[in-house]
């Protein structure tokens, strides 16, 4: 039996109430507005409240996107997270999720390849519905990175924020729509520029990790911005290749948003016009696996996104992983 044609049936979003400007920053680091936007492009970011997880936010996501779709959470066969700070090591954060919005009985896991979290689990997701092994997947983003960040780290601290989307993933009735395929790799010699060291079982909770500062997220920004740059057009030429498209047929690219320089170098060396490039960092900073379901809640909203544009979404993050996404909205 040939696959299933599957579609983004809908699109929620949830984001702290809590905003946190470049200014507000620069009164406890050695920073200032001007610094962050010529480096980043962010001028603020949305920060959880202390007693906010991962989950919280991701459940608000899928609240919305189940009723946006008019989909009850009790017709969800699988919940699939992506997050790079989930509620705990275990149980998954999918369960919680899954608790908090009554889809008992529906299966539920995490995903965990960092910032390209969101492209692996829509890749996932839509595999399961492909096939037939379900007929409606939850696929959620959702990260509180602003917890696992030190924040006397200039470097690091500015960079992030904390957000959740959630699509649901349905079978296409008409053939217009629908996801048309994935780009997705891995380059593991790049796997220590951008980690949190310990508190798995390579380096176990300790007095010595704790007062090394380890249980934060470390970067090489330099390192991984040249890889960002790079593989963000290579993994795009590929998917559009593999399916015989081309840049010219693609109505709006959708990037992981991680830093507004690499954003426009990559669309520059795509020959991508600045208005067929949807971004939103200047309001919520890195949101890691969130941020592309939010830019594609945002454009939608917009009226960026219309039925049957082709869209191209690219994350790119820890690993060194990527994956590139293109959709028949």
């Amino acid at each position: 039996m040939a696959p299933r044609i599957v579609k983004i049936a809908a699109v929620g979003t949830c984001v702290p109430e809590r905003i946190v400007t470049n200014d507000e920053l620069s009164l406890a680091l050695d920073t200032s507005d001007e610094w962050i936007r010529a480096r980043s492009g962010i001028r603020e970011r949305r920060i959880a409240a202390a007693d906010q997880a991962t989950s919280d936010l991701g459940a608000g996501a899928a609240v919305r996107a189940l009723s946006a779709a008019g989909v009850v959470p009790s017709q969800l066969d699988i919940i699939i997270v992506a997050s790079l700070s989930p509620d705990m090591i275990f149980p998954p954060t999918a369960s919680f999720i899954s608790g908090a919005i009554g889809a008992d009985g529906a299966a539920a896991f995490d995903l965990s390849a960092a910032c390209t979290g969101f492209v692996y689990a829509l890749s996932a997701g839509s595999a399961y519905v492909a096939s037939g092994q379900a007929d409606r997947v939850l696929v959620v983003g959702a990260d509180v990175v602003s917890k696992m960040l030190d924040w006397e780290d200039r470097s690091t601290a500015v960079l992030f924020g904390d957000g959740a989307g959630a699509v649901l993933l349905e079978h296409a009735v008409e053939d217009e729509e629908g996801i048309i395929g994935f780009d997705l790799g891995n380059d593991p010699g790049g796997a220590d520029l951008l980690s949190l060291p310990a508190g798995g079982s390579r380096l176990p909770a300790s007095s010595e990790t704790i007062a090394g500062r380890r249980h934060f997220i470390q970067m090489n920004g330099r390192e991984v911005y040249k890889f960002a740059a790079r593989i963000i057009v290579s993994s795009a030429r590929k998917v559009l290749a593999d399916h015989g498209l081309g840049i010219e047929d693609v109505d709006l690219f959708v990037p992981h948003q991680a830093n507004i320089r690499i954003i426009e170098s990559a669309a520059k060396k795509l020959g991508i016009p600045p208005e067929r490039v949807f971004t939103n960092l200047e309001r919520y900073g890195n949101t890691s696996c969130a941020s592309i379901p939010i830019c594609l809640d945002e454009a939608a909203s917009a009226g960026k996104l219309q039925h049957g544009d082709l869209v191209l979404m690219v994350g790119f993050g820890a690993g060194l992983s990527w994956g590139s996404c293109l959709v028949r909205w």
